[in-house]
Formats: C-alpha cells, sequence, structure tokens
C-alpha cells in the first residue's frame, strides 16, 4: 500500500508516555500516525482524505475528549472515535457511546484488543469514504444533466409516464424518450429501479424520488398519481425547483409527496 493509501491513526493523550506506548504499538502494524496533547492542536489539522480513526483520552486539558467528540461529529463522520481513558464511569462511557463512539477501553489497555479495535474501525472508515465517493460521482453525472433533463428524471423517479411527463411539460412523448434516455445514460442507470436509489441517495427529495417503490409497481403509483387533480401538477413544481436548485449535497429542497391530499 503507498504511504498516501496508509491508514493514520491519531492519536490525542496529555500523557507523553502514553503517546510514545501507542506510537510504538501502531507502527507495529504499518499504520501512521499523528499524534497530539491537546484537542486544540487536534482541531488545526485537516480532515483526513485515507481511512483512519482517533485515539482520544477523556480527560485532556481545555476541551476534553467529550467535548471534542460533539466537534468533530459533523465534520469528520469519516474518523471513528476510540476513547481511551483511565478515569472512564458508566455515565462517560454511555454519553460517549450515545454520541457515536466506536469504543470505549479503559487504561491500562491491552495491546491485543486496542491493535483489534483499531483494525475495525478502519474498516468502518474505508466503508464510510467509499460510500462518499460514489455519492460524489452521482453528484456530477446529475450535475452533467440538462435543466429539461432534471425535470425529466425528476417526474420519471416520482412514477409519471412517459405521456404524462410529456403532458406536464408541454412536450411531446417522443421528446421525453429521448430526455430520459439521455438521463439513463448519463447517469450510468440500468433500470428505472436503479434510477429511483440514485435519486434517493442524492436526496432530490426523499418522498417524491420513492413513490414508485412505495406502490405495488411503478404503473400503480404513476396511475394514483395521474387519477388525483392537482398531484401531477405539485410533482411538476417539484422537478422545476430541483432543476432551480444547486447539485444535490450543496442544498436540499423540501419536496412534497404526490400523494399528499390537496386542499
Amino acid at each position: 500500500m503507498s504511504h498516501a493509501l496508509t491508514p493514520l491513526i491519531f492519536i490525542i493523550d496529555d500523557d507523553t508516555s502514553v503517546r510514545q506506548s501507542l506510537e510504538q504499538l501502531i507502527l507495529s502494524i504499518g499504520c501512521r500516525l499523528e499524534t497530539f496533547a491537546s484537542a486544540k492542536e487536534f482541531l488545526a489539522c485537516p480532515r483526513s482524505a485515507v481511512p483512519c480513526c482517533l485515539i482520544l483520552d477523556l480527560d485532556l486539558p481545555g476541551l476534553n475528549g467529550l467535548e471534542l467528540q460533539e466537534r468533530v461529529a459533523g465534520d469528520r463522520f469519516e474518523m471513528p472515535i476510540i476513547f481511551l481513558s483511565g478515569q472512564g464511569d458508566i455515565r462517560m462511557t454511555v454519553r460517549a457511546m450515545k454520541c457515536g463512539a466506536f469504543e470505549f477501553l479503559t487504561k491500562p489497555f491491552d495491546g491485543e484488543v486496542l491493535v483489534n479495535t483499531i483494525r475495525q474501525a478502519i474498516k468502518r472508515s474505508e466503508a464510510v469514504l467509499n460510500r462518499e465517493t460514489e455519492l460524489q460521482v452521482l453528484r456530477e453525472d446529475f450535475g452533467s444533466l440538462t435543466p429539461r433533463e432534471r425535470e425529466v428524471m425528476t417526474l420519471v423517479v416520482a412514477g409519471l409516464l412517459n405521456k404524462q411527463v410529456g403532458g406536464e411539460l408541454g412536450i411531446s412523448e417522443i421528446t421525453v424518450k429521448a430526455h430520459r434516455g439521455n438521463v439513463m445514460r448519463k447517469m450510468k442507470a440500468d433500470s428505472l429501479a436503479a434510477l429511483v436509489k440514485m435519486a434517493a441517495r442524492l436526496r432530490l427529495t426523499q418522498t417524491l424520488a420513492t413513490v414508485a417503490v412505495q406502490s405495488n409497481s411503478p404503473a400503480e403509483a404513476s396511475a394514483f398519481v395521474g387519477n388525483h387533480p392537482g398531484q401531477r401538477a405539485r410533482a411538476t413544481r417539484a422537478a422545476r425547483a430541483i432543476v432551480s436548485a444547486p447539485v444535490p449535497g450543496y442544498h436540499f429542497v423540501r419536496i412534497p409527496h404526490p400523494y399528499d391530499r390537496v386542499s
């Protein structure tokens, strides 16, 4: 494995002897590491682009371990946190685990247990980074669609048939088929079901994009939407809202569900 892809272990502990002991252990399993004596030093460190985890002492000067966990929970979701403390109690352990800690170990630590925990944490980090990479590819594919193709995609994943999509957008069914073909090609989708899953992952809408799979079939969903006055119009407005919004991942739009009652 190249140096650039070698897993990175962050250590935050104000005890020099603990940092040195952890350093020897981590280097022995082929990982890179960066050590810090305080949370403040760590926060100045940029986010890692490789699989990583954080070994975090609970009792730190200034910002303590639990406070740091809360600070980085949203920004460094790819970094599992392993608490390592000599003063942990049940209340602190529960709080740490509720906030998403990967594991809570006590000092003095068992080297074999810690190594196994680190390896499991790195596997989780790898999985998260892989999902993020896949999502970024989807965002780029969606960004390559024209405004009209975005409208068509949004209505298609809502369960509307080509004829219905054409009626809502004021274009012919043949034109809809052409746009739909472009959408499938650009999004690299081999089926409608795959396209619906992509739309859900992109969070074009967490409701509109799943109509087709909430019914027994896409056709049933289309018929339901088509037979209720005002529903298709709302779906069309939703499609146009998505077209005018930035690429998913940077701004989310709340879209009304096509099954919602129209007052």
